[in-house]
């Protein structure tokens, strides 16, 4: 392989890898079955190479894609005699996972005899057995009440499905028809990167391949390191905190020591509360997903992030803490709790490094999942709350975008259509606007939440359980801005009194006609609101986004 590579063919390179895993993943978007994928797009997809680097990836879910090297490096453990046909299989979160419902699929990449890399597709199911729907169980004491676990397992050995094992899986869990719908669309779209990979070996030659791989990774590490090496040398803390774990503990603290130097930053997490025995702990993948999260947000946007971008990155943390839990710990919540407590905790810490590229707070998930009848068809179905997406926060670059979700997902969990969600569920959608005032007051405010009335159409009573944080802690204020308003979800039932949801129930009983009152979060602000310039106040006024502003249009 030759040792040097010139520019345009490293730029040629770099763009076709990333233009196949955004191919693969407009596959997935327009062949999956559940509402989860094909209208929220609760998925990601990356290509790695054997020793567990990330080499290129979509603009989908980074919590996703951060931790795929980890499960490439489970795989690479586990199976030394890969072959070509065959599809190995992951969820759990000691091995790589990041929670259960988040299966992963690699099919290895061969040139000749010589396996190169691995495309790989990680997509969130809507039910993964256990406990509960959905795969949230807020009662969970241990892993085996939260679903199915699943290591490193081939389904398909040389070209050939491992039916038994197929039926193994969809038997364990709720929905099977979407869940066999919803792997298909996955294996077909790591199987298209696989054949594009293929046509760009034969265009250029592997050799050819494998240095502009080598040179877009040190390049990129140069132009992170020359971001990194302007911020100000320190040691900074921050910390974040969660609500409860449902379980009886209350503001459990995430803790970030971050000691910047030269173009090196090194997190350290180990002062961070002890784990919980509810599910709100996080897996070891996770964590690293989530760090590398907050260092990839305040680095320059155009940077590619992939394993170079992160060789200036050092993560220090301790097991058996809330952010590392001891294996057999119950984690279903960690992709948004504590990942965005871990994110929240780090950026707080150099903003005082990098003022101007530290965001004010996201907001938290709270999501909400109701299995039910659906009277139209008599079949049951399976719902995720995706409406009513929270506030993004304020930063130097102008006020947080309103509806734009979480510190995690940074807008690439989508709500989709409310009309379509309306004939595939029996929901009625009667309210769904931006929430007034809900942003953090800043000189540059926080993005607003959304106001969600949602009525249940069915003729029995259905059940629901919610999943999530950020009811008590809003999106924090950044270098002096104010923090976002917390959620606030209800319950409204006829013949009941309005109740408040909490953010960790099961079992909720819906009945027919019942209300769920959503209003959720909105985004921190940015500087002090003193320095919020009167032209933007009178346009938040004169769009109706203060609370002010709506009560005098009501």
């Amino acid at each position: 392989m030759s040792a040097r590579i010139d520019p345009i063919t490293r730029s040629v390179v770099q763009h076709r890898l990333s233009s196949i895993v955004k191919e693969m993943g407009e596959a997935m978007l327009r062949t999956s079955y559940s509402q989860i994928l094909n209208s929220s797009r609760d998925f990601s997809l990356a290509i790695c190479d054997a020793a567990g680097r990330l080499i290129a990836q979509a603009d989908h879910l980074p919590v996703h894609v951060g931790a795929l090297p980890w499960a490439t490096l489970a795989v690479e453990e586990r199976f030394k005699d890969v072959k070509p046909g065959d599809v190995i299989l992951l969820n759990d979160p000691y091995y790589g996972g990041s929670h259960l419902p988040d299966l992963t699929a690699f099919v290895p990449v061969f040139d000749g005899e010589r396996r190169l890399l691995w495309t790989i597709v990680r997509a969130h199911q809507s039910d993964i057995g256990g406990a509960t729907h959905g795969a949230y169980n807020p009662a969970a004491t241990e892993i085996y009440q939260e679903g199915l676990r699943v290591p490193p397992i081939k389904l398909y050995e040389a070209g050939k499905l491992r039916d038994d094992l197929l039926d193994l899986l969809a038997l364990n869990i709720r929905n099977p028809r979407e869940f066999r719908g919803d792997l298909a669309a996955m294996l077909g779209a790591a199987h298209l990167g696989e054949r594009r990979l293929s046509r760009l070996f034969a265009e250029f030659g592997a050799p050819v391949v494998e240095a502009a791989v080598e040179a877009i990774l040190d390049a990129t590490e140069q132009q992170t390191r020359a971001v990194v090496s302007t911020w100000k040398d320190g040691v900074f803390h921050g910390e974040a905190f969660l609500d409860d774990d449902g379980q009886g503990r209350s503001d459990i603290r995430i803790a970030a020591k971050v000691t910047k130097r030269g173009s090196d930053v090194e997190v350290d997490l180990s002062d961070s509360d002890p784990q919980s025995t509810s599910f709100v702990n996080s897996s070891h993948a996770n964590m690293q997903a989530a760090v590398a999260m907050a260092f990839a947000y305040l680095i320059d946007a155009e940077i590619p992030k992939n394993t170079g971008a992160l060789r200036p990155l050092k993560v220090i943390a301790r097991q058996g803490t809330v952010v590392w839990a001891d294996p057999g710990r119950p984690v279903t919540l960690c992709t948004s709790h504590p990942s965005n407590e871990i994110v929240e905790a780090i950026v707080k810490a150099l903003s005082a490094s990098c003022p101007e590229r530290a965001m004010a707070g996201w907001s938290r998930r709270f999501r909400i999942a109701i299995q039910g009848e659906d009277p139209r068809t008599g079949k049951n179905f399976i719902w995720h709350l995706f409406q009513a997406r929270p506030g993004g926060g304020g930063s130097s670059g102008g006020d947080g975008w309103s509806s734009i979700g979480e510190w995690h997902s940074v807008g690439g969990l989508k709500f989709g259509s409310l009309e379509v969600a309306e004939v595939r569920f029996p929901l009625y959608f009667r309210q769904h606007e931006f929430r007034p005032g809900s942003g953090g007051d800043g000189q540059y405010r926080g993005g607003l939440g959304v106001s969600l009335d949602l009525v249940l159409e069915t003729e029995k009573a259905a059940k629901g359980n919610t999943a999530g944080d950020g009811a008590r802690h809003g999106p924090c204020g950044m270098l002096g801005g104010e923090d976002g308003k917390p959620h606030h979800y209800r319950l409204l039932s006829e013949g009941r009194e309005p109740r408040v949801l909490r953010t960790k129930e099961v079992g909720i009983e819906l009945r027919p006609g019942d209300c769920l009152e959503i209003r959720s979060s909105g985004g921190g602000g940015w500087g002090p609101p003193a320095k919020r310039s009167a032209e933007a106040r009178r346009r938040d006024r004169e769009q109706g986004l203060t609370e002010a502003s709506a009560e005098q249009r009501s």
